[in-house]
């Protein structure tokens, strides 16, 4: 008897999927000189738990006066480890609601151990939106040296 497997497992293959792509392109790099004389339309918050290889946590986004509920699924590619992570932060280029889904990327260097501490990131997906994440993580993980979160609004 064949089983289908679950929602879950579909979402992680897809995601995985998604992380072999996006590894074949590659943005400019994100940061403070991709935003430069633009304000923020929106703030972040989210929460991030690793454990093994496995990553999710979710977030609210704050925009136009509504708060919007997201998950994420991701964070270090190839990545491993036990941490939780909190940041928040700025959201940039941001003009609809359903923009703000996708995958964030950012080349962050050659591959190592991140130990508990701050982080300042910048991410962007594919519709120009720019997020500038700082936070604290506890915990260590393997970075392989590029961070990418898959971001799905409820």
């Amino acid at each position: 008897m064949t089983t289908m497997p679950s929602a879950s497992t579909l979402r992680r293959f897809a995601f995985a999927l998604l992380l072999v792509v996006s590894g074949c392109s590659n943005m400019s790099k994100p940061g403070p000189q991709s935003v430069a004389g633009m304000s923020p339309d929106a703030t972040v918050s989210m929460t991030e738990i690793m454990a093994g290889g496995a990553e999710g946590g979710k977030g609210t986004l704050n925009f136009q006066g509504h708060s919007h509920q997201f998950q994420l699924v991701g964070g270090v590619t190839g990545g491993g480890g036990a941490a939780d992570t909190k940041a928040t932060g700025e959201v940039y280029n941001l003009h609809s609601i359903s923009d703000f889904k996708g995958l964030y990327t950012q080349s962050s260097g050659g591959p190592g151990f991140v130990k508990s501490g701050a982080s300042d990131l910048w991410l962007r997906n594919a519709a120009g939106v720019v997020l500038h994440l700082k936070g604290t993580q506890e915990g260590v993980s393997l970075s392989l040296g590029r961070e990418e979160i898959l971001i799905e609004v409820l």
